[in-house]
């Protein structure tokens, strides 16, 4: 956007603007100087002074100019309902993380009539297992059995709701403050956990896992397709929160920059989590494994001594009293060995910390069972597990501001509402409907949500983008858009991945995906309470219906733009021209109805209340005789009815155009 703004006649008195709008962006190639701009004569009050030339125009963003152009930022509401339950989840354990011990370190006393003893269903699991299944959650056994509302987490959901709505409702400008902390604080706490965490034992196997791929799992499509929602999910891709934030950039801005460094950005970040996450994943497992080995030594020492294994084939140098990992495994090949035959009735353990490393623990499990579980092991364990949680918090917060700011600012824009209005209805309408995840059957609609609303139609709609952007506008005419953006042509490499190699990726991945769903039936991991363990149950007719109508409803806004632009279902005429301009943070003008011979781009007074000198005619007119406002091909006012019959209009040079 031209940063200057020129006076086109010292006696007209009135201030010439270039607007954001190409309204010419598709006539012909000769009149560039038409194109690239569109003038808006704002008539000002008598006290209003003049603008120099020269003067510098504060550059604001402009307004969507269609009720429709950005129906897709609604992909983001699905997103918005479930994951603020999970910033919920994180302040109820932040909130219960000041205690020495904490309340997850060790099972629950039960105390009947007669003795004391440990909670069954804990003592069968973990203390940080049953901690988040019965005492944060009191989950259900199914996700058929509603169990009513969880108190605490309402509570929670309904705190999360309320920071979100304080830090959105004065927009940009305030979210904007917020981001330093909430971005910025996560990296603190990462780098101080990834250095406590190097200083443990057990952390380098954990990260030695981390660097030795498993071939067998990298072949199946749900692990890419887990993984591009994660990219997804951390870039942004696909919702319409890159697209509300991006708005608010300069028309000049570096954009390649910006994406090149936000995604490096994100490649540090995921580097630097995964590191801390696998080396705190390797101190675990070698405390579970140093349990392990010590529990299995009991028994070795048993059977010597009842002669079910004989002492000399036990190595000298071993001592009974003070056995290392490698010693035991030692005497475990061994015996194994010895005993061939017999061997599995001694119900022997190897104790591999390879075996402890290779279970699955992903999603909210991650977060509140297996990172719980280590903290409780660490020094001062409150301390890092304040700092874990609260970092949590701010990387949810993050990404909401993201979500809700692609969800607001496009109604904002097209229906010209009160932000703050419209920000607490969202949220309160948000907080309403999230309800459902907060009863104790929530975790369960949760991972629905997670798996059937944002995954598979993500992909759809990245697709989608893709394919609109190389195919549908024209990979040609988008590299000569950023061209003209940037000032330079961006790296060949873009035009090849954008046209060829990303739709053949995404759209490989989305047919793997679909064929993989369709052999295996949809369901979910249900903690059974008596087997004090989780169990794969398949949806019921009802969930199943649910699961559908969440991609269906996620993907279509799609068709629906389509059909209804297609058919010309809907007047959207009032986006032609340009509704609102701003400057110095004000609307200059709001829209006009263009009726009969008034076709004009001065949006200004009508002629009874203009100051002097009055325009003898409008610079946009349409042609005598014409009933109707004719467009150009692509909705646009075309050139012919620029400056065209006007008289009264004092001649111009071009170069003040």
């Amino acid at each position: 956007m031209p940063k200057n703004s020129k006076v086109v006649k010292r006696e007209l008195d009135d201030e010439v603007i270039e607007s954001v709008k190409d309204l010419l962006s598709n006539e012909d190639s000769a009149d560039d100087a038409f194109k690239k701009s569109e003038l808006i004569v704002d008539v000002q009050e008598e006290k209003d002074t003049d603008v120099e030339e020269g003067s510098e125009v504060e550059d604001e963003r402009p307004a969507w100019n269609s009720k429709l152009q950005y129906i897709l930022a609604q992909v983001c509401f699905f997103v918005a309902l479930y994951y603020n339950v999970i910033i919920g989840w994180s302040l109820f354990y932040f909130s219960q993380s000041f205690q020495q011990p904490l309340p997850w370190d060790q099972c629950p006393l039960v105390k009947n009539a007669s003795h004391t003893f440990v909670e069954p269903e804990c003592e069968k699991s973990s203390a940080t297992t049953y901690y988040w299944y019965r005492e944060a959650l009191n989950i259900s056994s199914s996700i058929s059995e509603s169990g009513g509302l969880n108190w605490k987490m309402t509570v929670c959901l309904l705190a999360a709701w309320v920071v979100v709505c304080l830090a959105m409702i004065k927009g940009i400008q305030s979210s904007g403050k917020i981001m330093y902390f909430s971005s910025l604080f996560p990296y603190v706490v990462l780098i101080c956990f990834l250095i406590r965490a190097l200083l443990l034992n057990g952390s380098i196997d954990g990260i030695r896992h981390m660097f030795t791929p498993e071939l067998e799992i990298m072949l199946e499509p749900k692990v890419w397709r887990e993984a591009a929602a994660q990219v997804f999910f951390a870039l942004g891709l696909g919702f319409g929160g890159v697209i509300a934030f991006s708005s608010y950039n300069k028309r000049d801005n570096n954009c390649h920059f910006d994406a090149v460094l936000v995604s490096f950005i994100n490649f540090f970040t995921s580097i630097l989590a995964t590191l801390v996450v696998f080396a705190v994943l390797g101190f675990k497992a070698n405390v579970i494994n140093e349990k392990c080995i010590a529990e299995n030594l009991e028994m070795v020492i048993k059977l010597v001594k009842m002669g079910n294994i004989s002492q000399d084939i036990i190595p000298h140098h071993i001592n009974f009293s003070a056995v290392t990992a490698e010693d035991y495994h030692l005497v475990y090949d061994i015996v194994q060995k010895v005993k061939e035959e017999e061997f599995p009735s001694l119900q022997l353990n190897s104790c591999q910390i390879e075996d402890e490393l290779n279970k699955a623990v992903q999603g909210t499990g991650l977060a509140f069972i297996a990172f719980t579980e280590a903290m409780t092991h660490f020094p001062a364990s409150p301390f890092w597990s304040v700092m874990f949680f609260l970092m949590l918090v701010n990387l949810g917060l993050g990404s909401m501001f993201g979500t809700i700011e692609g969800i607001i600012t496009p109604i904002v824009d097209t229906f010209k509402v009160r932000k703050e209005i419209l920000t607490v209805i969202c949220c309160l309408l948000a907080f309403c409907i999230g309800l459902i995840f907060v009863q104790r059957s929530g975790n369960y609609f949760v991972t629905m949500f997670d798996d059937y609303s944002a995954t598979l139609p993500l992909l759809i709609v990245v697709i989608l983008e893709n394919i609109a952007v190389s195919f549908v506008y024209g990979i040609d005419k988008f590299m000569e858009d950023l061209k003209d953006m940037l000032g330079f042509a961006p790296n060949r490499y873009y035009y090849y991945m954008w046209k060829y190699i990303s739709p053949l990726m995404l759209l490989s991945l989305l047919i793997a995906s679909i064929v993989n769903m369709g052999l295996s039936p949809p369901g979910y991991n249900a903690w059974i309470e008596d087997k004090a363990s989780e169990e794969f149950l398949s949806y019921p007719t009802w969930g199943m219906v649910v699961c559908i109508s969440l991609m269906v409803l996620a993907i279509l806004p799609v068709p629906i733009v389509f059909i209804i632009r297609r058919c010309n279902l809907i007047d959207d005429s009032s986006g032609n021209l340009a509704s609102v301009t701003y400057k110095r943070g004000r609307v200059l003008k709001e829209p006009i109805n263009l009726e009969g011979d008034d076709a004009s781009l001065i949006h200004g007074k009508i002629s009874s209340e203009m100051s002097s000198p009055n325009f003898g005619k409008n610079i946009y007119r349409k042609q005598s005789g014409s009933p109707t406002l004719d467009t150009a091909p692509n909705g646009r006012y075309g050139i012919g009815y620029l400056m065209a019959d006007m008289p009264d209009m004092p001649d111009m040079p071009e170069s003040d155009l």
